[in-house]
C-alpha cells in the first residue's frame, strides 16, 4: 500500500518516516537528493524536489514507497 505521496514536503517524509525507515534517506541521497538537510527541502514537497534535481518524482516515489514496504515486513 502506497503511502508517500509525491505532494508530500520532504519534512513531512522524514517526521512521518524517518524514525521506523532512516533508509529512505539513502535513497534519497542515492537518487542525488543531496540537499534533503537543507531548511528549504523541509517545505519543498517530493515532486518539486525531484523536478528540480533532473528526477522522475513518480520513478523516486516508487522507490520511496518499496523501501517503506520493505521496512514493515
Amino acid at each position: 500500500m502506497a503511502q508517500i505521496t509525491k505532494d508530500m514536503t520532504f519534512g513531512e517524509l522524514l517526521s512521518k518516516y524517518y524514525s521506523t525507515c532512516p533508509k529512505l534517506v539513502d535513497d534519497l541521497m542515492e537518487a542525488g537528493m543531496g540537499c534533503i538537510g537543507c531548511p528549504h527541502s523541509q517545505m519543498e514537497s517530493i515532486e518539486e524536489g525531484a523536478m528540480g534535481h533532473g528526477i522522475d518524482p513518480d520513478l523516486l516515489v516508487a522507490k520511496l514507497n518499496a523501501t517503506l514496504e520493505a521496512s514493515q515486513a
